[in-house]
């Protein structure tokens, strides 16, 4: 292996030297890592004047696309044109999920926008969704964004659910099918990869490894150690990133809870609501909800008089658990509970405001830490909004929601049904309560997101595209 140290001086005293080191290199077989290439060609650059490296430049290019590989040469030009600034860096936002309204969805959107004035912005998804509906969604602009459909045909034909990548459906034996959002991540300068699948294989000079969880265990397709850094979106997550994955993640950033009011919603009704997406498999337990609260009706009516519970989520077409509840519902006395399917951010808010407690089951009865809510930004809006929170003990909701200061966490149904009926019947407990949990939502607001998603990728660029990266 050739000595580093002597190439970098080559790079400042000789063009003809610094070329037939570089070459030699590559020709011994040895691939030279991108941030290696990138910085050594930039001190070259910095050493030499235009008329000579720009005879050199194309030689050099041409050697890496022989020796190193096509996406190497790509990447020096990709890096030398955002460090000279020729354009603005690119930036491309992968999440196989971004067709349905989701929490993870919701923040790499909110990335996108934040982003979008400085960077080239492009929304990657797997399967048909236009900006206009992410916008109604999420309650953002992204009109300075593009979107990018990357088929995957290996979903099309294995699963029952057409509309659904399910990474779990792969077979690690055979071939991998995010290849195809491996490839295209190649054209970004910075990609990063919101949908937290460790299948992805990043090609670009930067890329970001966003992770709720570490859903799976490492496989034949594992391939977050190949990522420049690792952001988790709660301690919890970071937690389990270390313990499943034994990779040591970056600055946590907690996604953007942005549902708060103009001022401190007044008109509560007596409403119970649960803000979470339809999941197939069930995950988010409304159907459980339905059924605790249909036998708090039953046993306590004169405490649930005039309480109904109010079931916000998104939904993919044809959803067997979606279609459960709706058979549940139509075979009970079922006034009480309203369902609201797939509803723009403006009756989201509306809901949220209006209600007065808010029920998150999510890993109740779980012991799979993958099925345990990873933080739970509906949790933080409803919050916002002055609805005290009951949830779940355990997962990321432990960091949002302060145990009988801003709200209640409980441990099992009882808990639950105990912690609810004081609340209904304690005015002053519950006014106490709710403010507190409105300033506590304040915390985890978009504004803050925004800060730290801009501040974040400042240091990034500051690090990985400017003049400094030479070393």
């Amino acid at each position: 292996m050739l000595d580093e140290v002597k190439i970098q001086k080559a790079a400042e005293t000789s063009s003809r030297e610094f070329f037939r080191l570089i070459r030699r290199r590559l020709r011994e077989g040895e691939k030279i890592p991108q941030d290696i290439v990138n910085s050594l060609i930039l001190r070259w650059l910095k050493h030499h004047p235009p008329a000579q490296t720009s005879r050199f430049l194309p030689k050099l290019a041409a050697e890496l696309a022989r020796r190193n590989s096509l996406q190497s040469a790509w990447n020096l030009v990709s890096f030398l044109e955002v460090i000279f600034r020729l354009r603005k860096p690119r930036v491309g936002i992968y999440d196989h999920a971004f067709h349905y309204i989701g929490g993870a969805q919701k923040y790499g959107s909110t990335i996108a926008q934040t982003l979008q004035d400085d960077f080239e912005v492009t929304l990657l998804a797997n399967k048909p969704v236009a900006l206009p509906d992410l916008e109604a969604w999420y309650g953002l602009d992204l009109s300075r964004c593009r979107l990018e459909v990357v088929p995957l045909p290996y979903f099309e034909r294995k699963s029952r659910y057409p509309q659904i990548i399910e990474p779990g459906e792969v077979n690690t034996s055979g071939e991998n099918p995010f290849h195809a959002v491996g490839r295209e991540s190649g054209n970004h300068d910075i990609f990063v990869n919101n949908g937290m699948l460790e299948m992805v294989y990043p090609l670009s000079n930067t890329s970001l490894f966003i992770c709720h969880f570490p859903e799976r265990e490492k496989s034949r397709f594992f391939y977050v150690d190949r990522y420049t850094e690792i952001i988790p979106s709660s301690l919890y997550s970071a937690r389990w990133i270390e313990k499943r994955w034994n990779l040591r993640p970056n600055k946590h950033i907690y996604p953007p809870a942005d549902m708060e009011p103009a001022a401190f919603p007044l008109k509560k009704e007596n409403i119970i609501l649960s803000v979470s997406r339809f999941d197939v498999g069930g995950n988010k337990q409304q159907l459980e909800m339905v059924k605790i609260f249909q036998g708090l009706a039953r046993n306590y009516p004169r405490e649930l008089d005039g309480w109904k519970l109010v079931l916000v989520g998104g939904s993919t077409p044809a959803n067997p658990y979606l279609e459960r509840i709706e058979d549940h519902l139509r075979g009970t006395a079922a006034a009480k509970i309203e369902l609201q399917v797939n509803i723009p951010a403006s009756e989201v808010r509306s809901a949220y405001e209006k209600a007065k407690i808010f029920w998150h089951f999510c890993g109740l009865g779980q012991t799979d830490p993958a099925k345990v809510e990873h933080f739970g930004i509906t949790v933080a809006e409803a919050m916002q909004n002055g609805c005290v929170p009951v949830v779940f003990r355990g997962g990321g909701q432990t960091e949002t929601v302060e145990d009988g200061v801003s709200g209640f966490l409980f441990s099992s149904e009882k808990e639950l049904v105990d912690i609810t009926l004081g609340l209904l019947e304690s005015s002053i407990r519950f006014e106490e309560m709710s403010g507190r949990a409105y300033q506590r939502g304040k915390k985890f607001s978009r504004e803050v997101f925004v800060g730290e998603v801009r501040a974040y990728f400042r240091g990034l660029l500051a690090t990985r595209f400017s003049e400094a990266a030479s070393g």
